[in-house]
């Protein structure tokens, strides 16, 4: 896979320094699959007032500097909001983005958002519209997901696989907005993979005689994660209906749309709000039309106030996304791994267990019966770690008591909630029990780690039975 030109995760944006609305694009199967060139990505103003993070040893790195923005990083709809708010930029992904705020440390902001609430720009990530007689055809062919038995407003995880291998392209979450209508989010960092990965289906799925399919691109539009305990109170608070909206009846993995409340009591457009997120709390993910995304953000910020409500940047992302058990691509998944070794079997669809019709489905479906039962079985697995001593970073070698190499951790840090450092990673299959005793080599030493179950931190998703 082609590596990002800037920081790509946010552990290497906390170890660097940091010194719109485009036309809707649209492909269809019925039309000229030729695409429409992206605009020229617009350039930084200089960052006046940012302060130095820890340094890096790896000079490859590209950082944004107070004095001259690289000229090839975006800005999300937010961007001057993060600015004016004491946001600490840094490349993430082809994009502009704040790492922390000045108001926060990363940790403190981690904390916060356990015990009250934080709101997240992730306008990076990319969305996308799907529609047409042959939508739901289209979307069980290239991912595991049962789309068929996918109810109206409700959302899934999958991934996106390649064809014979039944590899992971990438991640994405899936909503049925209508019978052949769903919305899809996919990584930032995976883009123009993506977008040509998509364009070449799109193509084969004509040529084998699948019905239409148009494909809209949302560039442009933004996309914020209010994440926390107070989350539903601090989104009820600007609700322009709160009472027919009824928020304690949506549950994790439903979506509906909803007008707010903006400044000056302007109501918004009906914005697709879904319960769910990448923290492991309770929350919700908001899909904005672009020119509405600063209005949204500032209402959400000055009806909660700070004492509820603050902004959060990557640094506080990665670790409460880490503690969560949640995937980064590109490091805890790629091009060479397939759901059944990433421990993501339950995102295949019960009947496309039994069915198949999906990319790889004959290589991933022996992959789900272990050797010892007559099955292909994996050779690895993806697990956690609690690891003694310094946290282990990503490629550290996990190692078995004889000293032979086992695995290797894809992510690592200290985790603020519990105290103790944690890590993601792949083990041999056979190591990958829970409470199996190994070591992981960290900076030339060799620490004591235990496999342990994820998530680390209990989820707290909101599913009509409050959480302990």
């Amino acid at each position: 896979m082609k590596r990002l030109r800037a920081v790509s995760t946010a552990s290497d944006a906390l170890r660097a320094r940091s010194s719109l609305s485009r036309p809707i694009r649209s492909l269809s199967t019925a039309l000229n699959t030729k695409s429409t060139p992206r605009p020229s990505p617009q350039r930084l103003t200089p960052i006046a007032t940012l302060q130095p993070l820890l340094q890096t040893p790896n000079s490859s790195i590209r950082h944004v500097s107070s004095s001259s923005p690289p000229d090839d990083l975006q800005k999300t709809p937010l961007y001057d909001l993060h600015v004016a708010h004491g946001g600490k930029m840094v490349p993430f992904a082809g994009f502009s983005m704040p790492v922390s705020y000045s108001s926060l440390s990363g940790s403190a902001s981690h904390h916060f958002t356990r015990t009250h609430a934080s709101l997240f720009d992730v306008s990076h990530m990319v969305q996308h519209r799907f529609s047409g007689p042959g939508a739901t055809a289209f979307l069980e062919r290239i991912t595991p997901a049962d789309i068929t038995g996918l109810e109206k407003h409700k959302s899934g995880l999958s991934t996106l696989l390649w064809p014979g291998t039944g590899r992971i392209v990438d991640d994405t979450i899936i909503t049925r907005l209508g019978p052949e209508l769903f919305y899809v989010v996919t990584n930032a960092g995976c883009r123009e993979k993506d977008l040509g990965y998509f364009k070449e289906q799109l193509g084969e799925f004509k040529k084998g005689g699948g019905e239409k399919v148009d494909w809209e691109v949302l560039d442009g539009w933004g996309l914020i994660a209010l994440q926390g305990p107070l989350s539903e109170e601090i989104l009820t608070g600007i609700l322009a209906k709160p009472e027919e909206e009824k928020l304690r009846e949506m549950y994790f993995g439903q979506s509906k749309f909803i007008k707010v409340k903006l400044m000056g009591m302007e109501l918004s457009s009906p914005l697709l709000v879904s319960r769910g997120g990448y923290t492991g709390e309770d929350g919700f993910e908001i899909s904005i039309p672009g020119g509405e995304t600063v209005a949204v953000m500032e209402a959400l910020l000055q009806s909660a106030g700070p004492e509820k409500l603050q902004l959060a940047g990557l640094g506080a992302r990665d670790s409460l996304r880490l503690e969560a058990g949640m995937c980064l691509y590109g490091h805890d998944l790629d091009d060479t791994t397939t759901p059944v070794e990433a421990a993501l079997s339950w995102v295949i669809g019960k009947s496309r267990k039994t069915g198949g019709g999906f990319h790889g489905d004959n290589i991933i479906l022996s992959q789900l019966t272990p050797k010892s039962k007559g099955g292909a079985g994996v050779e690895r697995r993806r697990i956690g770690l609690v690891v003694q001593g310094a946290p282990a970073r990503e490629g550290a070698e996990i190692v078995d008591a004889e000293g032979n190499k086992i695995g290797n951790v894809t992510s690592g840090c200290p985790s603020p909630t519990l105290g103790k450092n944690v890590a993601m990673g792949y083990i041999k299959d056979g190591f990958h029990k829970s409470g199996t005793e190994v070591e992981v080599v960290v900076r030339g030493k060799k620490r004591k780690a235990q496999v342990t179950k994820m998530p680390f931190v209990p989820s707290k998703y909101w599913k009509g039975i409050a959480p302990v």
